[in-house]
């Protein structure tokens, strides 16, 4: 939970009131469950593994786990992107101060910490952030309870209670954006994979979908009392996504300094779980492990300069994470398959193929919906944002599955074919769809027994060399 949802949450309030609130909170909570769900079975098919992109790697081939990697550290990127941007707009909106040095002091002290201490300190990290979320909501609940004064006239004159397009587009959208797009989250994988036993990995993301649709409820309705108090639009008319804070506004200035203490701690310890993730992230999968530790986190300290400039000129914290939405849509419908033992003819060129179809599938259909490519292009990045008053956010959403699973089976087809012919030309045996044989009892327990009477000893193995996926 990062500062941003100060500012998302309540917008969606101010824009379609309840429903959209609760679909919201419970579309980010709920998405937590998977990794209760999945995170054993991929534990089980990847001893070895600590992040999603092993598994592709052993699943699919390096070329699909570099394709997956680079996504991976793309949504990353833009999550840091988001979480700066947020964080200067709420200390600008908050103060009035310029946010380029809040911004670079935070990243300086989560550069230094997580160099020191890996990626076990934004463990220690998280505890700090649960408090400071706790408390937030504690005091936001009690002072905002006794200042606020709700309009009642507003309250019927807003239309926030009634359901609306919107709301019920949003009831698709959100689900399939944000759970797709947690499977790019390398710091939740890494937390599923660091649990001790599958039982405390349920009980675990179980307590939390309680808590963030707890609080990502109350949050967000913030918003609501905002606009039945008058605070919100305001005059000259603001936007939506400071709704929090011209609530806020009506506080005593100490509960102000309170609330700006506990987002600068929200918004630290979100983002040093994105630098550490993507140190792991950088050095398993694109070296290998092989480069030092410390010239990967060179690397991703060089990273945060264009992070900085970007967060400085973004926009929309929302329309940010809403591309990177889009993308994982479009690519984790073909992943996914390859979980099921009963498609074992499933392989990497189709994943690639299917996800970057799923893409160009929302290109078409922009370009289809809107009469003009330029429109279609803009489709993809969401120029028009989330909340635009037709169909074209839910069309997009819905191109991107089901585009990414056309060209997916579409992939497979053709390579089926391919294989086929080229199998007949060479006058081999056609075995593109010959079951994989099972792998070998070392392989689940990262050890393999010798068969020489004479040396009773085991030797270690590394598991994810026992097993090697198929591009093509």
């Amino acid at each position: 939970l990062g500062s941003g949802i100060l500012q998302s949450y309540p917008e969606i309030s101010t824009i379609a009131g309840v429903q959209g609130l609760i679909v919201y909170a419970l579309s980010s909570a709920l998405p937590l469950l998977i990794f209760g769900y999945l995170g054993p079975i991929i534990r089980r098919k990847c001893p070895e593994g600590f992040i999603l992109t092993e598994w592709a790697r052993q699943r699919y081939g390096i070329v699909t786990a570099l394709y997956l990697s680079l996504l991976t550290l793309v949504t990353m990127f833009l999550y840091m992107v988001a979480e700066l941007s947020a964080l200067g707009q709420i200390i600008n909106a908050m103060t009035g101060l310029k946010a380029l040095p809040v911004i670079i002091v935070e990243c300086a002290v989560t550069t230094i910490y997580t160099s020191l201490g890996g990626f076990r300190i934004s463990f220690i990290t998280d505890n700090i952030q649960a408090v400071m979320v706790v408390l937030l909501i504690i005091v936001g609940v009690v002072t905002v309870g006794v200042e606020t004064h709700v309009d009642r006239s507003l309250v019927d004159s807003s239309g926030l209670l009634n359901a609306s397009l919107l709301g019920w587009q949003l009831i698709y959208i959100l689900p399939v954006a944000i759970l797709t797009n947690d499977f790019f989250l390398s710091n939740f994988w890494m937390r599923a994979f660091a649990s001790k036993t599958d039982k405390d990995l349920v009980l675990g993301v179980s307590i939390a979908t309680v808590a963030v649709a707890i609080i990502l409820t109350l949050v967000g309705a913030s918003g609501l009392l905002a606009a039945w108090s008058g605070a919100w639009p305001g005059n000259p008319p603001q936007d939506g996504s400071i709704a929090f804070f011209l609530l806020l506004a009506q506080l005593p200035s100490w509960v102000v300094g309170i609330v700006l203490v506990m987002v600068v701690s929200l918004s630290t310890a979100a983002f040093d779980s994105l630098q550490s993730a993507m140190v792991s992230t950088g050095s398993n999968d694109l070296f290998r492990n092989k480069l030092g530790i410390w010239w990967i986190r060179a690397g991703v300290v060089l990273l945060i300069v264009p992070v900085v400039v970007l967060a400085l000129k973004a926009p929309s914290v929302l329309q940010i994470f809403l591309i990177s939405d889009l993308v994982s849509a479009a690519s984790i419908p073909v992943l996914v398959i390859g979980l099921s033992d009963a498609c074992y003819w499933w392989r990497g060129f189709e994943v690639v193929v299917g996800g970057l179809g799923g893409v160009l599938t929302v290109f078409i259909f922009g370009t289809i919906y809107f009469g003009n490519a330029q429109d279609g292009g803009n489709l993809i990045l969401l120029e028009n944002g989330l909340y635009a008053d037709d169909w074209s956010a839910f069309g997009a959403f819905v191109a991107a599955p089901v585009g990414g699973l056309l060209w997916g089976f579409g992939a497979l087809i053709l390579r089926l074919s391919f294989q086929f012919i080229m199998a007949k030309v060479k006058g081999h045996r056609f075995d593109a769809l010959d079951r994989p044989p099972p792998p070998p009892a070392s392989f689940y327990s990262g050890r393999e027994s010798t068969d020489d009477e004479e040396h009773e000893h085991v030797t270690s193995v590394e598991a994810p060399s026992s097993i090697k996926g198929k591009f093509f």
